[in-house]
């Protein structure tokens, strides 16, 4: 179990569930820092079933809003962002820290940009996500950029082939 200050100095008692077999008892093993302080990794063990798995705790503010393209604004959804990475990546040689790593740096550069105003453009994330999947997995990059830039025609991909070789890695 993992017991979390509250403010006022009483302590809560935060309970995380085996993905593996269900069970509430567990303890933890490892933890990091992560994020410049902003999050802590936890990995964790089930007492029941001896199953290892990784848990977050992060630092809730304020969310901020994505600006999608049709001007609706909705709450940032880092699963969302996560799943679209996985599906770039899927059947690629990259590992799932690599993935949450990603995830991360996409989400904290996000957070730092749509600070001011609590909003950024799904545009600005996009081109996060393309930008380190470029360093990463350039299978990845084409796969996510061919879903997110939207090409209409095979000239437009075969510029987009172009210019990932042209990118520094």
């Amino acid at each position: 179990m993992s017991r979390l200050s509250c403010p006022g100095g009483a302590k809560q008692v935060k309970k995380v569930r085996c993905p593996h077999c269900g069970n509430f008892d567990d303890k933890v093993i490892d933890s990091r820092t992560l994020a410049n302080g902003e999050a802590i990794r936890r990995r964790r063990e089930c007492n029941g079933c001896g199953f290892r798995f990784t848990s977050y705790e992060r630092i809730e503010e304020k969310q901020f809003m994505v600006i999608k393209r049709d001007g609706r604004r909705e709450p940032f959804d880092r699963a969302k962002i996560e799943r679209g990475v996985q599906r770039a990546l899927e059947k690629r040689p990259v590992s799932q820290m690599s993935i949450e790593n990603l995830v991360n740096e996409v989400e904290d550069t996000a957070a730092i940009q749509g600070k001011g105003n609590h909003e950024i453009g799904a545009s600005v994330i996009g081109d996060l996500v393309l930008e380190k999947l470029a360093s990463l997995d350039q299978v990845g990059y084409i796969r996510f950029a061919s879903i997110y830039r939207h090409f209409e025609n095979l000239e437009e991909f075969m510029r987009e082939i172009k210019k990932i070789g042209r990118m520094p890695r």
